[in-house]
């Protein structure tokens, strides 16, 4: 993902105050308001982002890449109603030519009419140079990617658990998107957001979309990411005044941050009204995005929690 600079257009935040956001709570408040569903298992997940950092750099191409999309491949079909594994490619502007996957999995809602599903997705792979590392010998090392990469796959992996345990309400469709983050420039990268945005069908049409990316810093704040306030300032809403519910407003504070180059563009570009979940400052001053301290000893599994348990709570209430 790249920063595009602060988005100076005015979010209804009053109106999302209204709609019962907070700025206080804490990691291990209560929740005000629960809808019925299982727990988040953050100690599994976090197990899933160190899985997923043991396969090596996820970079296409390499065997880390084909070890992964293997894992995800035989978890999810364990787990969801169907899974599809969706490979295309992609020449770069080296001439390079990059074999990628985006991977499917789809819950079925509850009853016969299923109809549209809700949308979260998290890209899978990693990038192939630490080209912000302080250190030039570094910065030609493919990334860690525990945070950048690891995090969001991690927890949709636990909530396909979550769905396989108990049916959500509404149809649930997860996306692990390829190809986001391989560069070095933009031209280069968000390639699997693009392809699902280019290629599904229109009856596969998202109500919305939750994108998570960044989302495992040992410090979180999420403030509602500069382009989901342009485009789906209502999921937005939705999302943060959730997140209040459940006594994390102080990690989920209501304001607009920067706007981010992501996977969200495309589909926001597409009709799909999508929110960005992102912590952009990694560690102090954001040190840590794009080197080689991107490893699990730099995130957490509390993160994982605050932020699964937030998505799970908007799609348990969609029913």
């Amino acid at each position: 993902m790249r920063v595009v600079g602060k988005w100076a257009m005015a979010f209804a935040i009053s109106t999302v105050i209204a709609c019962g956001g907070d700025s206080g709570g804490d990691a291990g408040g209560a929740a005000s308001f629960r809808a019925d569903r299982p727990s988040f298992d953050s100690a599994r997940a976090f197990r899933d982002l160190m899985t997923q950092v043991d396969f090596g750099p996820r970079v296409p191409g390499t065997d880390g890449h084909a070890a992964q999309l293997a894992w995800m491949a035989e978890e999810l079909g364990a787990l969801a109603d169907t899974v599809i594994l969706d490979a295309f490619s992609h020449t770069t502007l080296q001439g390079e030519e990059l074999a990628l996957t985006n991977v499917l999995a789809r819950f079925g809602g509850l009853g016969e009419e299923r109809g549209r599903p809700v949308l979260l997705l998290a890209h899978w792979d990693t990038r192939p140079r630490s080209d912000q590392s302080r250190r030039a010998e570094d910065k030609a090392t493919p990334l860690p990617g525990a945070n950048d990469g690891a995090s969001g796959v991690a927890i949709l992996m636990e909530l396909a658990r979550m769905f396989a345990e108990k049916a959500p309400p509404t149809r649930v469709d997860l996306l692990f998107v390829d190809g986001e983050d391989y560069g070095p420039t933009t031209a280069d990268m968000f390639l699997g957001a693009r392809n699902y945005a280019e290629t599904r069908s229109a009856g596969d049409a998202p109500i919305f979309a939750i994108l998570l990316d960044m989302v495992g810093d040992q410090d979180p704040r999420f403030p509602i990411e500069g382009y989901s306030s342009q485009y789906a300032p209502q999921v937005a809403q939705r999302i943060w005044s959730i997140a209040g519910d459940l006594g994390y407003g102080r990690y989920f504070p209501i304001e607009v941050g920067q706007r981010v180059n992501d996977d969200h563009v495309s589909l926001n570009e597409a009709g799909v009204p999508t929110v960005d979940i992102i912590d952009f400052d990694y560690g102090p001053q954001n040190s840590l995005w794009h080197t080689i301290d991107d490893t699990p000893e730099n995130t957490s599994a509390a993160t994982l929690r605050i932020v699964g348990e937030v998505v799970a709570e908007v799609v348990y209430r969609s029913g």
